[in-house]
């Protein structure tokens, strides 16, 4: 019989010396809830993982930033309307848009933090069954050479968590055709569209591949015995690992 670990003891991945020097920094808006995980999982991963609180003025010196999920100011006005006036968004979104494009990845409402910034296009609006959901997803991998997803192949598909009320990604006909046409959707729903999203998108990127936004958890999916399975009981638990490895080979050179 398999034992199950217990929390803290899992190890998911064999950290990389290489990997040792990186640091990614988590952003804590009033709200979050998600960034111990998502903090988690880039230790996990193998990095250091660098608080970072929204009323910072500045980055400090870290190689890759996640914006991680929750209800941020209580999702007021619009999920991450009021985040986007943050002094730290104003510092993430010159250095993504910089020469240098740092590697930025939004989950659920840092996603939608993302759009509301204009580091991503599109809007997100509440779930068109107007509920919340929390469920495992199966999603594909569409493009597997952005920062957050070079660990992956084109075609996978891996089930991650999901937990949403305003997860219905949208936008118009053109921006959509330009995303289907550049290759900037990244993730799609598998299977089921949990919340209406246009064309099953769960995930998308920015033009240069830096900046990556998702709807579900990968951060909830990083650990052996804790996390989803597949329809037959087979583990799926560390599917989610890949976007934190991902960014980790492209900061030390590993590109495709």
């Amino acid at each position: 019989m398999t034992s199950i670990p217990l929390i803290g003891e899992a190890v998911a991945v064999a950290a990389e010396p290489r990997l040792a020097g990186a640091k990614i920094g988590v952003v804590t808006f009033p709200g979050t809830l998600d960034d111990r995980d998502a903090a988690r999982a880039v230790r996990l991963a193998g990095a250091t993982a660098v608080p970072l609180w929204h009323g910072d003025s500045e980055l400090g010196d870290v190689d890759a930033v996640i914006i991680p999920g929750g209800f941020s100011y209580g999702d007021y006005l619009r999920a991450g309307a009021i985040s986007r006036f943050a002094p730290l968004m104003s510092k993430i979104i010159d250095a993504a848009n910089s020469e240098a494009k740092l590697p930025v990845l939004g989950i659920c409402n840092g996603f939608q933090i993302l759009t509301e910034s204009h580091l991503l296009p599109g809007s997100m609006i509440k779930n068109d069954h107007l509920k919340f959901i929390c469920r495992d997803q199966t999603l594909r991998v569409e493009n597997a050479n952005t920062a957050w997803t070079v660990d992956y192949t084109d075609g996978q598909e891996i089930i991650v968590p999901l937990k949403n009320q305003d997860g219905q990604y949208i936008a118009d006909e053109k921006t959509l055709d330009a995303l289907e046409a550049e290759g900037r959707v990244v993730f799609r729903y598998v299977g089921f569209n949990p919340n209406g999203s246009r064309r099953d998108i769960a995930g998308i990127s920015n033009a240069a591949g830096n900046v990556v936004g998702l709807m579900p958890h990968p951060e909830h999916a990083v650990e052996a015995g804790f996390g989803p399975e597949s329809l037959d009981g087979a583990p799926r638990d560390t599917d989610g690992l890949g976007f934190f490895t991902s960014v980790l080979t492209k900061i030390v050179g590993g590109d495709k």
